[in-house]
């Protein structure tokens, strides 16, 4: 099962963290994970090229754990509003998107919403 939890901070979604793989398939067969793959590089690539801005990621392949946090996205730390509520709002999509497939692949994947400041 692969687990996903956001990060969200007074209105504001910051980032997330993924683990384990999801068991829906066999190792590269597995069409569920690589979904959440391409989403997941798709999050961090936005970030840091079309927003050119700073992310904080690790991605662990051996573990599988994937950690992603953006502090722009919160407008305590960027001056740009409309900066931190694209980034947040593509924050906000991914999650929605994942509590979607959560629905249907409840047994292969689980989301949750953590209310947390950028530095705890």
């Amino acid at each position: 099962m692969t687990k996903i939890v956001f990060f969200h901070s007074e209105g504001h979604f910051y980032g997330f963290e993924e683990q384990g793989h999801t068991g829906f398939g066999e190792s590269g067969e597995d069409i569920l994970c690589s979904a959440i793959s391409a989403m997941t590089m798709l999050i961090i690539n936005t970030v840091l090229v079309s927003y050119a801005t700073d992310l904080e990621y690790n991605i662990d392949e051996e573990t599988t754990n994937i950690s992603v946090r953006c502090r722009s996205a919160l407008p305590d730390y960027e001056e740009d509003e409309r900066k931190s509520y694209a980034i947040s709002g593509l924050f906000h999509g991914y999650y929605q998107q994942i509590k979607d497939l959560t629905e249907e692949y409840y047994q292969y994947l689980e989301v949750e919403l953590v209310e947390k400041s950028f530095d705890e």
